[in-house]
């Protein structure tokens, strides 16, 4: 029998970087390179509007980064918050993870850390980024439109051949956020959480929101009582947006994915959702999900919507 693994990402955008690191856990690589290979590949995509280099800024035209980085194994955490100018925040996540204090770094110790440790500094401003912000500040002006948008963050659960497992996040927040806004992404319990034993989740959405619940840490407590990873996303998520809609009057997009160590999976939604699944048994693909009477429908992806995600993702500004 084929050793168990497997890999399981939020957004189409994920794809790519999770086709390159299953080649790496077919040669039984660990999860902790994988996750962080897949996770540097959306990174480094300039058309992603909500990741790395390309990510939307915040209302002073900065682009903010948050990320985060959890072994499985040994409970390990590196996160960063809102730090400029430095490529890869996946790859500084997982360095602070490797220390025994000092692990959630922010803006500029984030960045004095980052130096400090080698990591290449760059300018995360692309011109399109830039074009989309002169835009929507004209929109806000002339329309009154909302100035936040583009909150996709990418989150990733993997599983190697070995029985490790590793989580990992990457943002750039809220489009049009205040400066130095930080969500659920790099929170530990709300945006991510691992145990080798148990399973992982991560969450996408308004973090606003997913912090209200320590969604991806209810998700992983779920699995421990032995419920399958559809049925504890799903009960996870819908009874925080129902308890949020009772007392708070309004519950934002919220999303989330997860796997336990026997490569089994689950998703859930309130919104329309895409993510990317792999597996010893599953090729590399893309599936959308939507809610359905506080269940989630998943489909695969139809020809139709990739070609219009394409299409969408290099339209002109």
């Amino acid at each position: 029998m084929k050793p168990k693994w497997g890999m399981i990402a939020t957004w189409r955008m994920a794809y790519e970087g999770i086709v390159e690191a299953v080649q790496s856990l077919e040669r039984k690589q660990y999860a902790n390179d994988c996750v962080e290979l897949a996770i540097r590949h959306v990174e480094d995509f300039p058309f992603y509007k909500s990741v790395g280099y390309g990510g939307l800024p915040n209302e002073q035209c900065e682009v903010e980064l948050d990320a985060a980085f959890m072994d499985g194994n040994t409970l390990a955490i590196g996160a960063i918050g809102g730090i400029m100018d430095f490529k890869n925040p996946v790859s500084i996540a997982r360095k602070l993870s490797e220390e025994r204090y000092n692990n959630f770094l922010v803006g500029a110790g984030a960045e004095k850390y980052a130096h400090h440790n080698g990591f290449e500094r760059t300018n995360m401003l692309t011109d399109r980024a830039k074009k989309w912000w002169d835009k929507r500040v004209k929109a806000i002006h002339e329309k009154g439109l909302s100035p936040y948008d583009g909150h996709d963050t990418v989150g990733m659960v993997c599983l190697d051949s070995m029985g490790n497992m590793a989580t990992a996040t990457s943002t750039s927040g809220l489009f049009m956020k205040k400066k130095g806004r930080v969500g659920d992404s790099p929170l530990s319990g709300s945006g991510f959480y691992v145990d080798s034993d148990i399973g992982g989740a991560t969450a996408t959405g308004l973090g606003e929101d997913i912090m209200k619940g320590c969604l991806s840490y209810e998700i992983v407590r779920l699995l421990s009582e032995g419920k399958h990873p559809q049925n504890a996303a799903d009960q996870a998520l819908y009874q925080l947006t129902d308890k949020l809609q009772r007392k708070y009057g309004t519950a934002g997009a919220m999303s989330v994915v997860c796997m336990n160590p026997d490569g089994e999976w689950g998703v859930s939604t309130n919104v329309e959702f895409s993510f990317v699944v792999a597996s010893h048994d599953l090729e590399p693909t893309i599936y959308i999900a939507n809610p359905q009477n506080k269940q989630t429908v998943i489909e695969v992806a139809s020809e139709k919507w990739l070609d219009q995600y394409q299409k969408r993702i290099h339209q002109p500004v």
